[in-house]
């Protein structure tokens, strides 16, 4: 049997409990991703679950939580230094990392501690 990995459809980071209106302000408000509703049989597990183009980020409560510094998702971002102007602006640490030869990325925790990485559009982060 033959088989392909086609996409990737979701990434989920972890955060502790009653986690739901600071993931909200920060990934829907601050990063402008759209909310999506969980299936009716999750919703009881807490967390929440935002989409962007054909992918979802899914915020999942864990106890205990410990945040994930090493291991992230990774967003293309078309409007990159905007973006960077506007996380700065509200007082969010971001870190721009040069080590990989023609990318242009950085770095943030979400108010969880979760590390993201940024890339700008038509950059490779391998």
């Amino acid at each position: 049997m033959e088989f392909r990995i086609e996409k990737l459809d979701h990434v989920q980071v972890a955060a502790p409990k009653g986690c739901e209106e600071e993931a909200r302000r920060f990934y829907g408000e601050v990063l402008g991703l759209a909310e999506v509703e969980k299936p009716e049989p999750l919703r009881g597990r807490g967390g929440v679950w935002f989409e962007f183009g054909n992918s979802q980020l899914h915020i999942g409560v864990e106890e205990p939580f410990a945040a994930a510094r090493k291991a992230h998702p990774a967003f293309v971002v078309n409007g990159f230094d905007e973006l960077q102007e506007a996380l700065g602006a509200r007082g969010i640490e971001v870190k721009n990392d040069t080590s990989i030869p023609g990318s242009a990325r950085f770095f943030v925790s979400d108010p969880f501690g979760n590390r993201l990485e940024f890339l700008k559009e038509g950059f490779s982060g391998r």
